[in-house]
């Protein structure tokens, strides 16, 4: 199924490198984090040694989670072992696993009386478990210190070892979320270490072991057409994902992909309403959303 969104794409092309790069539009502004909350969430993340990656992915609504008090905690240090062509977090050899992390950020979570706590982490694929023992122990010391928490955890894929999959599925956090990030054409180009299909079959097997709520998450303006957005919602859907996130991928740096094109919000606002038409329970879709906006929303 079509949707005439052309009319409410702008494309930046940049065929020259001495043209000059194409300002932002007026609805891709963001505000400073300022205020008394968020200086408290930055002063509990500063105390506890804790990664976020509201501040290692410059995401745009740090300013409006941070005055919330609520942040997106990043476990497993703040060092990838992959490469991706679109993320702002260091890639390099990691630190040694903290044991005591886990608790660190349980007591965080209870200390920024959060209702609902977001987990992300690096990949670590120069681990054997991946970081699967640490992230079922991190749910297990939120679930001790912080009773009526629910969570989400937004996981890597584990290089599709099934077996430290399983780890996440035991625990049974009430949201799931594993993202794409893009369409299946441009996988190899956005996510070199990432497959496609590998993150589609991790987002069913949650589904068929029995998480309850599954969630995968899309950026736009990476040179996809409209057809290949649809397709790749689709194909969520066949895979069973309950909510879906769009949002506006914007270069953190000039050694990371060019912005192709910016979409308008007409444009996010009828992705929503063709995905929610496909199934999906929910669809944040807009310009600065990001995996883990209006996240306590999907439980």
């Amino acid at each position: 199924m079509a949707l005439a969104f052309e009319a409410y794409i702008c494309i930046i092309m940049e065929t020259s490198p001495l043209k000059n790069r194409i300002r932002k539009p007026d609805w891709l502004k963001v505000k400073l984090p300022s205020g008394v909350n968020s200086s408290e969430v930055l002063k509990n993340v500063e105390t506890h040694k804790l990664h976020t990656i509201c501040q290692s992915g410059s995401c745009p609504n740090q300013a409006e989670c941070w005055g919330e008090k609520t942040a997106t905690l990043m476990i497993l240090g703040n060092v990838c072992t992959r490469s991706c062509q679109f993320c702002n977090v260091s890639t390099g050899k990691p630190e040694a696993v903290d044991v005591m992390e886990p608790y660190r950020v349980a007591e965080s979570v209870k200390l920024m009386g959060l209702k609902h706590a977001v987990i992300t982490s690096v990949d670590r694929d120069d681990l054997k478990d991946g970081g699967a023992k640490v992230w079922a122990a991190t749910i297990k010391m939120i679930r001790k210190h912080c009773p009526g928490v629910t969570m989400e955890t937004l996981i890597p894929d584990f290089q599709g070892k099934w077996e430290n999959l399983q780890y996440i599925i035991d625990e049974a956090p009430e949201v799931v979320s594993h993202n794409i990030e893009t369409v299946k054409r441009l996988t190899k180009e956005v996510r070199m270490q990432a497959k496609y299909e590998r993150s589609l079959e991790l987002l069913l097997r949650l589904k068929e072991g029995g998480i309850n709520r599954t969630k995968s998450g899309i950026m736009l303006g990476l040179g996809e057409t409209e057809e290949e957005v649809i397709e790749a919602m689709q194909d969520l859907r066949k895979h069973k994902v309950d909510v879906l996130t769009l949002g506006q991928y914007l270069q953190p740096t000039k050694q990371h992909l060019e912005v192709q094109a910016y979409i308008h919000p007409d444009s996010f606002a009828n992705y929503k309403t063709l995905g929610l038409e496909m199934g999906f329970k929910f669809v944040e879709s807009g310009p600065l959303v990001r995996s883990s906006y209006h996240a306590e929303r999907h439980v």
